[in-house]
């Protein structure tokens, strides 16, 4: 087999990197253990990413981007929602856990927030949450006067608060009442 080259060398890196991020934290990730995982040598690394905060936010855009959810679509705002967030706190719940958890020193050592990092990993895609609203608003559900930014947000951020302080899959009762309790009165 001869010397892994452009793209596949970059996913070896990227998913030594993100493991090497999963079982010994940020502040134990170097550029050696990196490249001993990945097979490769640190000048292969360090042509690609200047340092080890570049190489961790490479490895977590990556590894975003690979599980990525298509928010859904069920014909109305209440169903997409409950869909969507149901799905999140199935399949993404436990990964944003344990992302916040391993970033805690990437965190504190850039100063750079959760925030920043989430629009690294959008880099200028739509987010699920903007195309679930929109599609709200075409079909007359939303009150576009009502939709603020922040408010659009919160039914992500309330299921994100549920799963970072219960470290399990948010109850379908809990989503339900996020949507209709909460969210919906808000934007009608």
């Amino acid at each position: 087999m001869g010397r892994r080259r452009g793209e596949a060398l970059e996913a070896a890196i990227l998913e030594a990197a993100w493991d090497e991020l999963s079982e010994r934290g940020y502040a134990n990730l170097t550029f050696d253990s990196v490249a001993r995982r990945a097979g490769t040598s640190k000048p292969v690394l360090y042509r690609r990413w200047a340092d080890k905060q570049k190489l961790v936010e490479a490895a977590v855009v990556r590894r975003n981007v690979i599980q990525l959810t298509t928010p859904a679509d069920t014909g109305s705002l209440r169903g997409d929602l409950i869909a969507t967030l149901t799905e999140l706190s199935e399949k993404r719940g436990p990964f944003l856990t344990q992302l916040s958890l391993l970033l805690a020193g990437y965190f504190a050592e850039t100063g750079t927030s959760f925030a920043e990092l989430r629009e690294m990993i959008l880099a200028g895609r739509r987010s699920g949450r903007d195309e679930i609203m929109e599609r709200a608003i075409e079909r007359g559900e939303i009150d576009p006067a009502k939709l603020t930014p922040r408010i659009a947000s919160l039914p992500f951020d309330l299921l994100r608060g549920e799963t970072m302080m219960t470290l399990r899959p948010v109850a379908p009762e809990v989503i339900e009442e996020i949507v209709d309790t909460i969210f919906l009165p808000l934007v009608r």
